[in-house]
């Protein structure tokens, strides 16, 4: 029989599951960015807004992201945990910057408990890192 500890461990249900929300948030943004003037003309960074020519070419910075999300979800890569992890805290510190600065925003108290919430995706990455070994296998 053939040495089988050289095989990767079988992708957990959860990460295909993230790899495809970030591929489907993918194929969500290209044409909203690009198609519906609504959406088109704002794109928020660390929490402020820009708008017109700005959001439309900073916009595919955000597909790279999520379709960099993808690519290290589906084959497991040791840096997508972490980096996952800190961009979900950086999306909850987001809300909370632009529920205050923004006219379209409902004030602290809203963007503190939205950051509370989309945190909860953070902190869960980082406990799966811990549970996994250092050097092994995502899973």
């Amino acid at each position: 029989m053939g040495d089988t500890s050289s095989l990767p461990a079988p992708r957990p249900r959860w990460m295909t599951a993230l790899a495809v929300f970030c591929l489907v948030t993918v194929v969500f943004l290209v044409p909203r960015d690009l198609f519906f003037p609504a959406t088109r003309d704002v794109e928020v960074w660390f929490g402020f807004e820009v708008h017109g020519r700005a959001a439309l070419l900073t916009a595919p910075l955000h597909w790279a992201i999520f379709l960099l999300g993808a690519y290290g979800f589906w084959f497991q890569r040791p840096w997508i945990l972490p980096a996952a992890a800190a961009y979900a805290f950086y999306v909850a510190l987001s809300h909370l910057v632009w529920s205050e600065a923004s006219p379209n925003g409902h004030g602290w108290v809203a963007g503190l408990a939205q950051a509370l919430l989309l945190s909860v995706p953070g902190v869960l990455l980082l406990r799966a890192r811990r549970a996994t070994p250092r050097g092994g296998a995502l899973g």
